[in-house]
């Protein structure tokens, strides 16, 4: 049975609608990064998509709901990645080293949201921070697990201190992965090497 025009026409619709909203939070990325939050208006934001300051209303509230959008979206799409990863039922030391391969892979592609998240989280409502804080726990919580399996007799501090020193190395590529001198397969295997340093030297 065909589809009713209408139907199809509501579809391209939705499917534009959809397509809009992701072009605007791509740009807002890519414009919070190089000017700051404060330093971009939605008259920018929506003349960067082709579209007038008041048309990206159709799509967002305003500007803190982009922010918004984009920090929710980030710190779940990563837990969403690193559960895929941890739920392959590996070894420990085989599930931490997939984890810093898909964190790796995920600062060389999106180094502007790094730089956005690491200027900009505070500036979110208290309940979307709250949201952001308990995504980032739970994402911590995937190498942590790992972590003590690997290291049994350290304490949760040092395990803990192991995780985010993984994780500012890997944000780091945020201001580095830019430079057109930088090769990013080389990058890349330098940020693995250096974060399973990290991870796994025992302490002593």
């Amino acid at each position: 049975m065909s589809s009713h025009p209408k139907d199809v026409t509501a579809t391209d619709r939705e499917r534009a609608k959809a397509q809009r909203r992701e072009d605007l939070l791509s740009e807002a990325t890519r414009l919070f990064a190089i000017h700051g939050y404060a330093g971009v208006s939605l008259e920018d934001l929506g003349a960067a998509c082709g579209i007038s300051g008041p048309a990206v209303y159709r799509h967002f509230s305003g500007k803190p709901a982009v922010l918004i959008a984009l920090l929710v979206g980030v710190s779940q799409d990563l837990l969403d990645g690193g559960r895929e990863v941890a739920a392959t039922g590996d070894t420990a030391a085989e599930t931490l080293k997939r984890l810093i391969a898909f964190h790796t892979d995920f600062a060389l592609a999106r180094p502007d949201i790094i730089q956005v998240q690491d200027r900009n989280l505070e500036t979110l409502p208290a309940p979307e921070l709250q949201l952001v804080r308990k995504l980032q726990r739970e994402y911590i919580a995937l190498w942590t697990e790992q972590l003590h399996r690997i290291h049994p007799q350290e304490t949760n501090a040092v395990i803990r201190f192991r995780a985010h020193a993984a994780f500012g190395l890997l944000n780091s590529t945020a201001h580095s992965a830019h430079s057109p001198r930088t090769s990013k397969a080389g990058l890349r295997r330098l940020l693995n090497q250096m974060a399973a340093s990290a991870l796994f030297t025992p302490v002593g």
